[in-house]
This record gives C-alpha cells, sequence and structure tokens, in this order.
C-alpha cells in the first residue's frame, strides 16, 4: 500500500481534516487502459495540487499533450512506492509546473469508483493547497505536460470548468467535481 492509514493520520494532523466524497465514473476503454497502466504498481491514489501565489488570487493550471487546447486543470501525479507522502506531492509539482511548493491544506479526500464493462477500480483523489515558494511556472516534464499557466479563481468557475464538464472524457469531468469540490473547500480553508 502506497498510503496507509498512519501516513493519512499524520496528514491530517498536519494539514487538517478533510472533506470526504465518494463518486463513480465509466470510462471508455482507451482512458480505463490508461488507468490501469497507471496502476502498473499497484498505485490507486493520485495527490491533485491547487498551489497559489500568496501575493495574488491566482492558481497554477496544467495542460497534456492529449488535451483540447483550452483544457487546463490543476496538477496531480501519483506518490510513489516508499516514497514521501510531502516528498511526492514536491516532486509531482515541479515535474508538472516547474514550481517548488509547501502543502497547506488538506482540502478533499475523493473515493471514486472509475469502470468499464463491469470492471471497477477504486481510486482515491488527495487534494491539498499549496503555495509555491520558488521555480518559474514551466512544465519540466515536456513529454507529460504540453504547458502550465497561472488561472484565477474565476476562470477555473467558469471557463475552464466549462471545457472539463463537456469534454467526452471521464477522467476531465472526474477532474471538473475535483476542481467544484475543491474550489468550495478552497474558499472556506484560503491560505
Amino acid at each position: 500500500m502506497y498510503i496507509t492509514q498512519d501516513i493519512l493520520d499524520q496528514l491530517e494532523c498536519k494539514y487538517g481534516v478533510p472533506e470526504v466524497l465518494h463518486t463513480g465514473f465509466g470510462m471508455s476503454c482507451t482512458e480505463f487502459d490508461l488507468l490501469k497502466w497507471s496502476m502498473r504498481n499497484r498505485r490507486r491514489h493520485d495527490v491533485t495540487l491547487f498551489i497559489s501565489k500568496s501575493t495574488e488570487d491566482k492558481i497554477a493550471v496544467i495542460r497534456k499533450p492529449s488535451y483540447p487546447p483550452d483544457i487546463y486543470r490543476p496538477p496531480s501525479g501519483g506518490i510513489e512506492l516508499g516514497e514521501d507522502f510531502e516528498t511526492g506531492a514536491q516532486r509531482e509539482a515541479y515535474e508538472e509546473t516547474g514550481l517548488e511548493i509547501e502543502l497547506h491544506k488538506y482540502l478533499l479526500k475523493v473515493h471514486v469508483d472509475l469502470a468499464f464493462q463491469g470492471e471497477v477500480v477504486p481510486w482515491t483523489s488527495h487534494v491539498f493547497s499549496a503555495l509555491a515558494t520558488g521555480g518559474c511556472l514551466r512544465p519540466v516534464d515536456t513529454k507529460e505536460i504540453a504547458d502550465a499557466r497561472w488561472a484565477t479563481i474565476d476562470e477555473l468557475k467558469t471557463d475552464l470548468l466549462t471545457g472539463l464538464q463537456q469534454s467526452e472524457s471521464a477522467g476531465l469531468q472526474y477532474r471538473a467535481l475535483l476542481q467544484t469540490a475543491a474550489l468550495k473547500q478552497y474558499g472556506e480553508k484560503a491560505i
């Protein structure tokens, strides 16, 4: 197991108790194959990061090469087996955005059942707010990330959200759900 209950207890003690949600999405064959590839080492989680600068009300967002040009979302990735959670979150943030971060608040723990033709994979997304402490906003892993930029909270609630919601991709629709729920928590637990 990558993220044990002891690790979750430590995270909650340090960053607060997140809102817990449960949901499910049916995926296409291609998406489900990609999901299963990401599980090659029995991983069943991601950490999603709402990274802001302390002086601005903007959040770092990324676009993957497979996304349409107007689709951006907050970065996410997996903690590696045996990797410290905070170190893994910092690594993912740097790879996808070029930013150095510090985790701030544990906003959401979302349990989602992802399904294709009767096969169901339970997955958990751990959503955090984080502060950018250094670096320059540009993807480091340019094979996985095509672009990174700052987005206003208003953009995340409107244009960028609509793009995710209207996508045919269940994965992007799930990201829209995460974004909506996280922004509600983000406002309540503002940095």
